[in-house]
């Protein structure tokens, strides 16, 4: 496995690290505010949650390149050339929550980004059941961040929905 197992686990983990390194210090209250959600985790636990699934996508390509004979030959490229638009589509969903805060771009995104994981998924059964697999915890963890961001922009757009701190009325 090694380089090229570890090439393939650490190269999803940079759309965290670029998030990290735009969004900085204004990542831990990104859920805070007059819409906090009582069921929303906090950033550093989102953040152990992205990473641990990229890392798990980025072991499952690395068997679907490794059962496709490697390289970079045609075979792979229908497995593979979708699994890094839904990179690219799940690191700048990262952007749009953490670093653009705008929740309502980031579940036009996560919506897409479902049904490329279900086609990745779908498309690398046949070649490595274990990649596929690897993909339903991200599939469950898309779900919970699409009810975040829907929730968000929701609340964003009808603050008469937001929770009123007790006393206060809205008007």
């Amino acid at each position: 496995m090694w380089p090229q197992g570890a090439i393939f686990v650490a190269f999803p983990l940079l759309g965290p690290i670029v998030v990290w390194l735009l969004a900085g210090r204004r990542m831990s209250g990104w859920c805070d505010g007059p819409r906090k959600l009582s069921w929303c985790p906090p950033h550093k636990v989102l953040l152990l949650v992205w990473t641990t699934i990229f890392s798990l996508m980025g072991y499952a390509s690395y068997l679907v390149w490794r059962d496709l004979g490697g390289g970079f030959g045609r075979p792979l490229a229908l497995p593979l050339g979708l699994y890094a638009v839904q990179l690219t589509i799940s690191w700048t969903v990262l952007i749009l929550f953490f670093a653009a805060h705008t929740p309502g771009l980031a579940l036009l995104h996560l919506l897409l980004l479902f049904g490329l994981v279900v086609s990745t998924a779908l498309i690398w059964h046949p070649i490595n059941k274990l990649a596929a697999l690897l993909l339903l915890p991200y599939l469950a963890w898309l779900t919970m961040t699409a009810s975040i961001a829907y929730r968000l922009w929701r609340d964003s757009l009808c603050p008469e929905h937001q929770p009123q701190p007790a006393g206060e009325k809205s008007d």
